[in-house]
């Protein structure tokens, strides 16, 4: 018996009746050829209790249920036998059925069994529409019939009744949303890992936002994601195994009529059944019809479909996973993170745009059974079912006057960022009138922009020139700072990026002197109550406390000039500088570091990719720099976009190689006022 830890008891106490311990649900679904939520459907039958008496009584008869009605390899011909001498067998099976126009009747088929010609009503079929679809999992009483077995061409073999292995009570999602006020949104998130099977304890804060982002297609409509990472992450295995509302297409074939509509039945398909369709492999997805990705595009963008004259509608979501060979730096390197996105794909920046989120799937962590939870999670079933009505409410609204997006997000961009949000608080706060937490809210929506920026990021290196502007930022709070999201894979070590730092953050370049080399650093600025400037590195390396202090002494003297009515006297500075090269002094950085200070101060980001370099002295001038084209080419080398320099270089920049000045936008300021007016975002 595990011991039971405060997010066991919580769920105890409160979900009583809907739990199951997860371990078991392993000892089974390898025992039995079904799929993990039949075997949980049975043990929240039988075992949903903490009691470990009543859990033994309840595993004795699933043990017994699942051994007398799943037919296992060789077992067919057994199963057959007793239906003809008892009548009746009843077994668990994923059935299936189509029409048989030569009989103008319908006929199942019973995979475990091998038949595939078994009578069935017409009025079950009805009922159970998804049976002409892939089909489900369902507990079948299977009757014989020997006079029928006499005839020519006889169907002794009929399904009397079904029961879809799915709950069918309606208010789950009360009893969900009640449960959620006893947890802390930590110890919710944890609960919601362990009810997938996943032991949380270790998994690091992008792991715990990946597997979560992989959830939201269940709880959002038209929810468009897709997951290329590394084998053995289970990316299918949410869509197999955890949701009976949830269909796999495996090797990624799939005819038009399956996917949308039958034109000659008007049956229509799988986005109508089911609520995520996700398509395994997807470097093999291929229709059988031309049309076919064209369709499935329109679908995407809108949720409906035309076939012949009408138009239909569906809510189902398109997930596409697949596999990625390389490491992500080196397909950045050769390509965009598409490449292995079937060939009308691949390219195809219309298809993208239709992309709600893109997954790293080279974040989530391989499956082992050390990652494998023996927690108390919530049964499958009643998981789904709760899923599932959350598909019908939004959480948009939340956003409203509380987070402002930047302008760099076009409306489909907006689009895709708000139904990720909505569907991350979804499954954070199952009750629509729960008041959403501030961090909680920012934390959504930093991991929506992410993923949606990653989509825009691939459709920029294909050469669309209308993707060009991918610096996504929001403004979120009372203090309303503009603040940007990146993607990590695009961030080097050595390299600064595009994207615009925090305010108060610059990059610098040194230009050395005496023994030291030319290096670039990071003056990073926090700004509080208080008074005066304290740096934090230990040693302050002297010859940057001078700069710092030449910095400090300017502000003050030219307050009103840089930061208008503000008085930096009434705030107190904590700065810290980052080495990036051998390089350590921080010798002469004075114009970086009043830049840094006024933007802290000001709540302003500079922009992104810009190095700046230049000394102040205590009179306000701007000192002279005696190696420029040096600067210049570190700049370069360290994927700087635009350089900031004193006027007093201009001449001396002639001696730069015209390569190199293709390379990098170089803007000359004459004090520190017109050097910050330049610095900053417009």
């Amino acid at each position: 018996m595990i011991e039971l830890d405060a997010v066991d008891r919580k769920a105890a106490s409160v979900l009583d009746g809907y739990l199951v311990r997860k371990d078991l649900v392993r000892t089974f679904s390898r025992q039995f050829p079904v799929p993990t939520y039949v075997v949980e459907f049975l043990l929240g039958r039988y075992c949903a209790s903490i009691d470990q008496d009543e859990i033994d009584e309840g595993l004795e008869i699933v043990q017994r249920q699942l051994k007398s009605r799943t037919v296992k390899a060789g077992e067919e011909e057994l199963f057959k036998a007793r239906a003809r001498e008892n009548g009746e067998v009843k077994i668990i099976d994923l059935i299936s059925a189509r029409l048989d126009a030569r009989t103008d009747s319908y006929v199942a088929t019973l995979p475990s069994l091998r038949l595939n010609d078994v009578r069935i009503s017409s009025e079950l079929v009805n009922t159970h529409e998804r049976i002409l679809t892939g089909g489900f999992y369902a507990e079948i009483s299977l009757t014989y019939d020997a006079a029928i077995a006499q005839e020519s061409n006889g169907r002794p073999f009929g399904v009397d009744s079904l029961r879809e292995i799915q709950l069918s009570k309606r208010d789950v999602l009360d009893v969900l949303a009640a449960a959620r006020k006893g947890f802390t949104t930590e110890e919710w998130k944890d609960f919601l890992f362990r009810s997938i099977g996943i032991e949380p304890v270790d998994l690091t804060e992008r792991q715990k936002n990946s597997l979560l982002l992989r959830m939201v297609p269940f709880v959002e409509r038209n929810y468009n994601l897709v997951e290329l990472g590394p084998r053995g992450t289970g990316k299918s295995h949410l869509f197999q195994q955890i949701s009976p509302y949830a269909h796999l297409i495996s090797g990624g074939k799939a005819t038009v009529a399956q996917m949308f509509v039958h034109m000659g039945s008007g049956r229509r398909g799988l986005v109508c059944q089911y609520d995520v369709v996700c398509f395994d492999e997807v470097s093999g997805i291929s229709f059988d019809q031309k049309d076919g990705v064209n369709i499935m595009k329109g679908y995407m963008e809108s949720g409906e479909f035309s076939r012949g004259k009408e138009n239909i509608r569906a809510d189902g979501s398109i997930v596409l996973v697949g596999n990625f060979d390389v490491d992500v730096e080196h397909q950045q390197r050769i390509g965009h993170l598409f490449g292995p996105m079937p060939q009308e794909m691949r390219d195809d920046t219309a298809f993208m745009d239709r992309i709600h989120a893109y997954l790293p799937g080279w974040d989530v962590p391989k499956i082992n059974k050390d990652l494998l939870t023996n927690h108390f999670g919530l049964v499958s079933d009643f998981l789904s079912e709760c899923w599932s009505q959350l598909r019908y409410q939004s959480r948009v609204s939340v956003l409203q006057n509380r987070v402002f997006l930047g302008g760099a997000l076009s409306g489909r961009d907006t689009n895709a960022v708000n139904k990720t949000v909505s569907g991350l608080l979804k499954l954070l706060y199952p009750d629509s009138e729960s008041f959403v937490a501030e961090e909680d809210l920012e934390w959504a929506v930093r991991i929506a922009m992410e993923a949606r920026r990653r989509v825009k990021e691939q459709q920029k290196r294909i050469g669309s020139a209308e993707f060009r502007n991918t610096h996504f930022s929001y403004v979120m709070g009372a203090d309303g700072v503009e603040k940007f999201v990146s993607t990590p894979e695009l961030q080097s070590e050595n390299s600064i990026g595009g994207d615009p730092l925090e305010p108060g953050q610059v990059w610098v370049i040194s230009p050395g002197g005496g023994d030291e080399n030319p290096g670039l650093y990071r003056i990073e600025v926090n700004e509080g109550p208080g008074s005066g400037v304290k740096i934090l590195n230990k040693p302050v390396p002297p010859a940057f406390r001078e700069s710092m202090g030449f910095a400090e002494q300017n502000l003050y003297a030219r307050s009103k000039q840089l930061v208008g009515d503000k008085d930096p006297r009434q705030h107190e500075f904590t700065v810290q500088l980052r080495a990036f090269d051998a390089s350590k002094a921080g010798s002469k950085l004075g114009v970086g570091a009043i830049i840094a200070l006024c933007t802290a101060l000001l709540k302003k980001s500079v922009r992104g990719g810009l190095i700046i370099s230049g000394e102040i002295n205590l009179g306000g001038s701007i000192e002279p720099i005696h190696n420029p084209v040096s600067i210049a080419e570190i700049a370069i080398e360290k994927g700087a976009t635009a350089l900031l320099m004193p006027v007093s270089c201009r001449r001396q920049l002639f001696d730069l190689s015209d390569e190199m000045a293709t390379k990098v936008d170089i803007q000359f300021y004459s004090d520190a006022r017109d050097a910050l007016l330049k610095a900053m975002i417009e």
